[in-house]
């Protein structure tokens, strides 16, 4: 009797679902997480400028993860100009995740970057693989979106 006690004990802790701090990620945290990060920057190109870590930020951006022409996700940057998007690796492998998606931030970005000239077009990053992170509940993997370029709209036709 107290071995099935037991049993049942055991089996209800395994089956139980871990909390989560995001959204309920359902299986995929059993299994671990894609963590995508980045950081844009008020430069031309959204990327770290000479001023080095004392280059101006753009807080609250709406980034885009896109994957074929489609938009995946949408997060804003934070206060530092970072972000951050969790992937279940159910829902996207990491080899779609680093062949055919991006990071993608619409521009001009308003008033936030007055020292950048205001152009039309998108900040486009791929996305690599940084590292991997061993949890109890299963492995983090790591990808950043580190290499920005400046993807300009093409000219519409004068009607």
């Amino acid at each position: 009797m107290a071995f099935k006690s037991l049993l049942f004990v055991v089996l209800a802790l395994v089956l139980m679902p871990a909390p989560t701090t995001h959204a309920q990620l359902g299986l995929g945290s059993l299994l671990g997480l894609t963590q995508i990060t980045g950081t844009i920057f008020c430069t031309s190109n959204g990327n770290i400028g000479i001023l080095g870590s004392a280059t101006p930020v753009i807080p609250n951006a709406p980034v885009q993860l896109v994957c074929n022409g489609n938009n995946i996700s949408t997060v804003n940057t934070d206060s530092t100009g970072a972000f951050q998007f969790l992937v279940n690796p159910l829902h996207m492998l990491l080899s779609s995740l680093l062949s055919d998606c991006s990071v993608v931030v619409q521009t001009p970005l308003t008033t936030t970057c007055k020292t950048t000239p205001q152009l039309q077009g998108i900040l486009q990053s791929p996305l690599t693989f940084v590292g991997r992170l061993e949890r109890l509940l299963g492995t983090v993997i790591k990808l950043a979106a580190t290499s920005f370029t400046f993807v300009p709209f093409p000219n519409l036709p004068n009607n």
